[in-house]
């Protein structure tokens, strides 16, 4: 059977990119990041809807990104903002996707996959520069060149399904796939038990996402 390492953090996009990934076939791995971030409840949630959707494995990477800073996810200097903000928002983690693609590239190596998965998207987001389709493309090529696997002929693709749906198109998707959204946590500031504060710049593209799809929003609120 095919392989795939996937990217899972727990939220609603990249737990509807792993269950796309099992539709399309692939044997999945997934693989998590304890990177400093302001709140370990998506990473109890990646674990869960890794065994629920049916990978063959789950893994947790720790990587400090506190220690470079820089980002209102990782520094406490910076509070999350709550309202929007023009150019390129204070929570882009500075080279996080590039960091967390290497390192799949890696395992991806170790279990002779063909396949990425990620779950980037460049039509609902914040306005991160890693999340194009010339980023991933770019990534692509270095992969083949970067690796014995590539050099020695065994291609890797990065597949990013999401990138040019917007959020009702891939909650419709994920639906359709029997995803239990409830269990999915986005918030950039959730508390201890997972519930989203409603206000930062993912809950809102999350609720925006679900009343554009006709779609309850099963999301657990602070208030």
């Amino acid at each position: 059977m095919k392989r795939a390492v996937v990217l899972l953090s727990g939220g609603l996009d990249s737990v509807t990119t792993l269950a796309m990934a099992k539709e399309q076939g692939f044997e999945c791995y997934t693989l998590s990041f304890n990177y400093g971030q302001r709140h370990d409840a998506e990473l109890v949630a990646a674990e869960k809807l890794s065994k629920q959707v049916g990978a063959v494995e789950h893994k947790v990477i720790d990587i400090d990104l506190r220690s470079i800073g820089g980002s209102a996810l990782t520094d406490n200097k910076f509070d999350v903002p709550e309202q929007h903000q023009d150019g390129i928002p204070i929570t882009y983690v500075p080279a996080r996707n590039t960091v967390f693609l290497s390192i799949a590239l890696g395992w991806a190596e170790v279990l002779s996959a063909e396949a990425i998965f990620v779950g980037v998207n460049a039509v609902d987001y914040s306005g991160y520069p890693d999340c194009r389709p010339e980023y991933i493309e770019a990534f692509e090529q270095l992969a083949n060149l970067a690796t014995k696997a590539g050099v020695e002929g065994q291609k890797l693709t990065i597949h990013a399904p999401l990138i040019k749906m917007t959020k009702a198109e891939i909650i419709h998707h994920g639906t359709k796939l029997g995803i239990d959204y409830s269990q999915t946590i986005s918030c950039y500031q959730a508390d201890s038990d997972g519930l989203a504060c409603g206000r930062c710049d993912s809950c809102r593209f999350r609720q925006q996402g679900f009343e554009q799809a006709g779609i309850g929003d099963p999301t657990s609120y602070q208030c």
